[in-house]
């Protein structure tokens, strides 16, 4: 152990009162290593987030004992226990149906950009170190009480994000931490970035190659949905990332616009249309984009074009074409249409507003005819049905969706037309 190590940082805040802290999951799981003569530690995410006023999801809890020796210790204190990862020292410990990740206190002893090789060890100082944050790094014990070996606390205080001892070596550990660094600088900090980390990020660009593509995905979609998404997006775009990452020149500044948008809006961040904002300008570029991110297929149906000519396929968004769109597009995309059209094209604000005010508040009726009704009348199952329904709905489109009486006059029109054939 460390000389000190075992002392808590003086004239830090508690966070005895923290609710994850007091909660049956986190007190059995910690419990369990202390009746094993070992001690837990809340790390990470929960800690910092906590301390910012931010709500905190997963528990990590980082401890001195061995993995061994912590699925013994849980087991016997009647916790399930599952060997996600022990080559790297965790185990998934299930608690009152939660689960929490313990890991053994570690040292990074080689690695390669992606993947490090670990030694155990029982110095926690020596882990603090091998972290990528400052403001990660922080550890919390069984009474609330934190630990701070790299000056933490006060970069999370001035909300700075600063990588752990040298950042060219922290982001040649693992190149992920290049996202990471923007990503966190989009969540948690204010001003801006720190000019040595910007430094090593510039550096670091030549190994984001090595990074899968859904690695990248996760940070990039976490971070256009971050409070400062515009500031990043910026920052990355200064050192020449974005590029790498999209395949060709972004637009930030269309982002920035939408971002105003949706916060006038008051909707909450899309990242889909962040998205589609830094890097739909032409059709082509949505499966270029979606291939290189591998997005799912929702994510794909998600982006849209964003250029003044595409939207102006809208047409005039009057009240009926915003029904029409709102019908045809349903009122997520239409949402995403309106901002767009909002951050494209100021002028028509007024119909970006018709068209998000259509998508929240409209109601979309359904075709009062269908296929059964068409069979009921005589007409054989097969492609004349959708052929017809098809036509039919789009006569009760134009018509601004008429009452089924209406519509049902059409339909005798269109048949007798078929008749007549």
């Amino acid at each position: 152990m460390t000389a000190g190590a075992d002392i808590p940082a003086t004239g830090l805040p508690s966070l005895a009162d923290a609710s994850w802290l007091a909660r049956p999951s986190t007190r059995a799981v910690l419990a369990a290593l202390e009746a094993a003569g070992c001690e837990g530690r809340v790390v990470g995410g929960a800690v910092r987030n906590t301390l910012m006023g931010l709500p905190a999801s997963d528990i990590d809890v980082a401890t001195s004992a061995t993995p061994d020796i912590v699925a013994s210790a849980c087991v016997r204190a009647g916790l399930a226990v599952v060997p996600t990862g022990l080559g790297h020292g965790t185990v998934t410990v299930i608690a009152d149906h939660v689960r929490i990740e313990v890991t053994t206190l570690r040292r990074d002893v080689e690695a390669d950009g992606r993947h490090a090789t670990v030694a155990f060890t029982d110095d926690w100082a020596e882990d603090a170190r091998r972290r990528d944050f400052t403001m990660n790094a922080l550890y919390c014990d069984a009474r609330g009480r934190l630990y701070d070996f790299v000056g933490g606390y006060a970069d999370l205080v001035a909300r700075r994000v600063r990588f752990i001892g040298d950042a060219d070596a922290r982001i040649a550990e693992d190149y992920l931490r290049v996202l990471r660094f923007f990503r966190f600088y989009a969540t948690y900090a204010a001003g801006d970035p720190d000019r040595c980390a910007m430094g090593a990020c510039a550096r670091g660009i030549a190994g984001i190659g090595r990074l899968s593509a859904e690695r990248v995905r996760a940070e990039l979609v976490k971070l256009l949905v971050a409070p400062r998404a515009v500031a990043a997006v910026q920052a990355m775009g200064d050192i020449g990332l974005l590029p790498v990452l999209l395949g060709f020149a972004p637009r930030p500044g269309v982002v920035q616009r939408i971002v105003a948008a949706e916060a006038e809006t008051g909707g909450s961040p899309d990242a889909m249309l962040r998205l589609s904002g830094l890097a739909i300008a032409v059709s082509d570029d949505i499966p270029r984009v979606a291939d290189r991110l591998r997005l799912s297929s929702e994510e794909r149906k998600a982006l849209l074009v964003i250029d003044r000519q595409a939207l102006n396929g809208l047409g005039a968004v009057d009240p009926r074409r915003a029904r029409e769109v709102v019908y045809r597009k349903g009122a997520a995309a239409s949402r995403r249409w309106a901002l767009a059209l909002a951050a494209i094209a100021p002028e028509r604000k007024a119909e970006a507003d018709r068209l998000l005010r259509t998508a929240a508040q409209w109601q979309p009726p359904r075709l009062p005819v269908t296929g059964a009704d068409l069979v009921a009348r005589g007409m054989r199952p097969g492609p004349a049905i959708g052929k017809l329904l098809a036509e039919l709905e789009d006569w009760w489109i134009a018509q601004d969706f008429p009452a089924e009486q209406a519509t049902i006059e059409q339909l005798r029109s269109l048949l007798a037309s078929r008749d007549a054939e």
